[in-house]
């Protein structure tokens, strides 16, 4: 299972990643848009999805996802961290940067996943 200090070791391997401190989180940017968020008390990420996805990673296993919220025809879930390995968070956070970065950044960057 991911700790929190693999969570940010994937989202720092992405290109143009801002990490935004908070009291209690975490919050992760590409290019000053917003797809993911992280806390560490909980062991808990927050990351953006499509719709289907969000009902998908939910309704195949609700006690390691969870429906944050929708936003502008996203779905954002609830990651519990120790549900799931490296290999699948990091799927999930390539996902939720490539809803969010430019075309450009995602084109230059192709399926390279972080590690």
């Amino acid at each position: 299972m991911p700790t929190t200090a693999d969570a940010l070791a994937l989202v720092a391997q992405l290109d143009d990643v801002a990490v935004q401190e908070h009291r209690r989180y975490r919050s992760f940017q590409v290019t000053g848009r917003t797809f993911g968020y992280l806390w560490e008390p909980t062991r808990t990420m927050g990351l953006k999805q499509t719709l289907v996805e969000q009902a998908a990673l939910v309704g195949e296993r609700p006690g390691v996802f969870e429906v944050q919220f929708t936003a502008g025809g996203f779905g954002w879930v609830v990651v519990h961290l120790d549900g799931l390995d490296r290999a699948e968070l990091a799927e999930l956070v390539f996902e939720a940067w490539r809803l969010t970065a430019p075309p450009d950044l995602v084109q230059a960057r192709g399926e390279r996943l972080p590690e």
